[in-house]
Protein backbone atom coordinates (compact mmCIF):
# COMPACT_ATOMS: atom_id res chain seq x y z
CA UNK A 1 0.00 0.00 0.00
CA UNK A 2 2.78 2.41 0.86
CA UNK A 3 4.39 1.82 -2.52
CA UNK A 4 1.09 2.55 -4.30
CA UNK A 5 0.60 5.75 -2.33
CA UNK A 6 4.14 6.94 -3.07
CA UNK A 7 3.65 6.09 -6.75
CA UNK A 8 0.41 8.10 -6.85
CA UNK A 9 2.03 11.09 -5.10
CA UNK A 10 5.10 11.10 -7.34
CA UNK A 11 3.24 10.75 -10.66
CA UNK A 12 0.83 13.45 -11.78
CA UNK A 13 -0.88 11.12 -14.28
CA UNK A 14 -2.17 8.93 -11.43
CA UNK A 15 -5.66 10.07 -10.45
CA UNK A 16 -8.77 8.46 -9.08
CA UNK A 17 -9.22 5.25 -7.14
CA UNK A 18 -6.64 2.45 -7.11
CA UNK A 19 -7.35 -1.04 -5.78
CA UNK A 20 -4.92 -1.71 -2.94
CA UNK A 21 -4.54 -5.40 -3.74
CA UNK A 22 -1.76 -7.57 -5.13
CA UNK A 23 -2.01 -8.78 -8.73
CA UNK A 24 -2.29 -12.45 -7.72
CA UNK A 25 -5.64 -13.75 -6.46
CA UNK A 26 -5.11 -16.12 -3.51
CA UNK A 27 -7.62 -18.13 -1.50
CA UNK A 28 -7.22 -18.69 2.23
CA UNK A 29 -6.40 -22.35 1.58
CA UNK A 30 -3.59 -21.50 -0.82
CA UNK A 31 -2.28 -18.73 1.46
CA UNK A 32 -2.15 -21.18 4.37
CA UNK A 33 -0.26 -23.76 2.32
CA UNK A 34 2.19 -21.20 0.93
CA UNK A 35 2.77 -19.66 4.37
CA UNK A 36 3.41 -23.07 5.90
CA UNK A 37 5.80 -23.85 3.05
CA UNK A 38 7.68 -20.58 3.58
CA UNK A 39 8.08 -21.50 7.25
CA UNK A 40 9.14 -25.06 6.32
CA UNK A 41 6.17 -26.37 8.33
CA UNK A 42 3.34 -28.67 7.30
CA UNK A 43 -0.18 -27.30 6.89
CA UNK A 44 -1.97 -30.37 8.18
CA UNK A 45 -5.25 -29.30 9.72
CA UNK A 46 -7.23 -26.67 7.84
CA UNK A 47 -9.69 -24.55 9.78
CA UNK A 48 -13.18 -25.80 8.92
CA UNK A 49 -15.29 -23.34 6.95
CA UNK A 50 -18.16 -23.59 9.45
CA UNK A 51 -15.85 -22.32 12.21
CA UNK A 52 -14.79 -19.30 10.16
CA UNK A 53 -18.42 -18.61 9.20
CA UNK A 54 -19.53 -18.91 12.84
CA UNK A 55 -16.85 -16.54 14.13
CA UNK A 56 -16.97 -13.92 11.37
CA UNK A 57 -20.50 -14.41 9.91
CA UNK A 58 -21.20 -16.10 6.60
CA UNK A 59 -20.56 -12.99 4.45
CA UNK A 60 -17.21 -12.16 6.03
CA UNK A 61 -16.30 -15.83 6.19
CA UNK A 62 -16.78 -16.12 2.44
CA UNK A 63 -14.38 -13.21 1.89
CA UNK A 64 -11.80 -14.85 4.15
CA UNK A 65 -12.16 -18.30 2.65
CA UNK A 66 -12.61 -17.47 -1.03
CA UNK A 67 -11.22 -13.96 -1.38
CA UNK A 68 -12.73 -11.03 -3.25
CA UNK A 69 -11.14 -11.83 -6.60
CA UNK A 70 -10.16 -8.19 -7.16
CA UNK A 71 -7.33 -7.34 -9.53
CA UNK A 72 -5.41 -4.04 -9.64
CA UNK A 73 -5.96 -3.49 -13.38
CA UNK A 74 -5.88 0.32 -13.26
CA UNK A 75 -2.95 0.34 -10.85
CA UNK A 76 -0.91 -1.76 -13.27
CA UNK A 77 -2.05 0.27 -16.29
CA UNK A 78 -0.82 3.45 -14.55
CA UNK A 79 2.68 1.96 -14.30
CA UNK A 80 2.92 0.73 -10.73
CA UNK A 81 5.35 -2.18 -10.35
CA UNK A 82 4.77 -4.47 -7.38
CA UNK A 83 7.87 -5.35 -5.39
CA UNK A 84 6.35 -8.75 -4.61
CA UNK A 85 3.68 -9.56 -7.23
CA UNK A 86 3.19 -13.16 -6.11
CA UNK A 87 2.36 -14.81 -2.80
CA UNK A 88 5.54 -16.92 -2.76
CA UNK A 89 7.90 -13.97 -3.15
CA UNK A 90 5.97 -11.88 -0.60
CA UNK A 91 5.99 -14.63 2.03
CA UNK A 92 9.64 -15.46 1.36
CA UNK A 93 10.50 -11.83 2.10
CA UNK A 94 8.43 -11.79 5.30
CA UNK A 95 9.83 -14.97 6.85
CA UNK A 96 13.49 -14.54 5.95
Amino acid sequence: MTGMIVHALENDHVTGVLNGVAPEIVTNERFTKEYAGALWRPAILPTPAFVVNFIFSQERGKLLLEGQKVIPKRTLELGYKFQFPGIKSALANIVK
